[in-house]
């Protein structure tokens, strides 16, 4: 039986362009090894014509950021009728609003750490909440824009107000939970693996540590208590599903253990277009739980449906 015909659509034209061309590729590679016929697309303001043209059997969805991980582009997927990967329309526009996803996890018995919804203008003086704190725009990915506020600093910075700032007006202010980085990913109703990200020579997981060759380590499976892995296994479960999430996800928590093993855990966010470059942590989960890359992608493209 001939295998399906597979667009990965990658690049587009948001600030992760390059972080989605590096997924694409690694992707589509993996694919085509596995026995797929693959075509590669470049998204532009076009793509809607480019795939109605070509009516691949499914979309492998490896774009990041606005239009490719907020309900944009699975919208007009479910209206070319062409069956995609990772979420639907909803659970992705809701994931990536930080503020909305955190109030369906709380819902669903998630533990956050405390926050607030801000408008960066309304940065004065004065800080909005005791530092330590952490202000990060509340539609972006890749840690683009999240700026650490610590507790010797006596204004908040002025980056909010300038004319420099390109991520958005709304931002979410979040009390800072010192410790340890870690990572669940789910795929289809099964929690995975968790990993702990340690960042090499940078304060926090963020850009460059995520996407350059040796500026993080991944430790899958963690090097936590039964009890706590399991506790974030059944945090990051909760929230793929409460929040409607389909495919492969990936929840990011915190977590304090200075003082003892119980400390403080945390959900931050969920991501529903997970990097998948040579150096993301969703492949690296996968392994460690017995799946290839190449079973990892095949299973997502069979798994491809419309209305997610």
């Amino acid at each position: 039986m001939a295998k399906k015909h597979v667009a990965v659509l990658m690049g587009g034209f948001s600030s992760e362009r390059p972080v989605s061309l590096s997924s694409g590729a690694a992707c589509a590679d993996a694919l085509e090894a596995e026995g797929y016929r693959v075509t590669r697309v470049d998204v532009g303001r076009d793509v809607a014509s480019v795939l109605a043209d070509l009516k691949p059997d499914v979309a492998f969805n490896a774009l990041h950021g606005p239009f490719g991980e907020d309900g944009a582009i699975q919208g007009v997927l479910e209206y070319l009728e062409i069956p995609y990967t990772h979420s639907g329309v909803l659970a992705s526009a809701l994931a990536m609003d930080k503020g909305r996803a955190k109030t369906v996890a709380v819902a669903a018995g998630v533990s956050v750490a405390d926050s607030k919804l801000m408008n960066r203008f309304d940065f004065t003086s004065s800080h909005p909440m005791k530092p330590p704190y952490v202000v990060k725009p509340v539609r972006e990915g890749s840690s683009f824009g999240v700026v650490i506020v610590k507790e010797d600093q006596a204004h908040p910075p002025q980056i909010f107000t300038s004319a420099e700032w390109l991520f958005g007006d709304s931002v979410m202010v979040e009390h800072y939970v010192a410790g340890r980085e870690l990572t669940c990913a789910v795929m289809g109703d099964v929690a995975l693996g968790v990993c702990e990200i340690v960042p090499v020579g940078h304060q926090f997981y963020d850009y460059d540590s995520k996407y350059v060759p040796g500026a993080s380590k991944h430790e899958c499976p963690a090097k936590i208590s039964p009890k706590i892995y399991q506790k974030i296994q059944t945090m990051a479960l909760k929230a793929h599903q409460a929040i409607g999430c389909k495919g492969v996800s990936r929840s990011d928590f915190r977590y304090d253990d200075r003082f003892s093993e119980d400390g403080e855990l945390v959900w931050l966010e969920i991501n529903t277009q997970p990097g998948m470059t040579p150096t993301s942590l969703v492949p690296d989960i996968a392994k460690a739980a017995g799946h290839s890359f190449g079973e990892l992608l095949s299973w997502m493209v069979e798994d491809a449906s419309c209305l997610r």
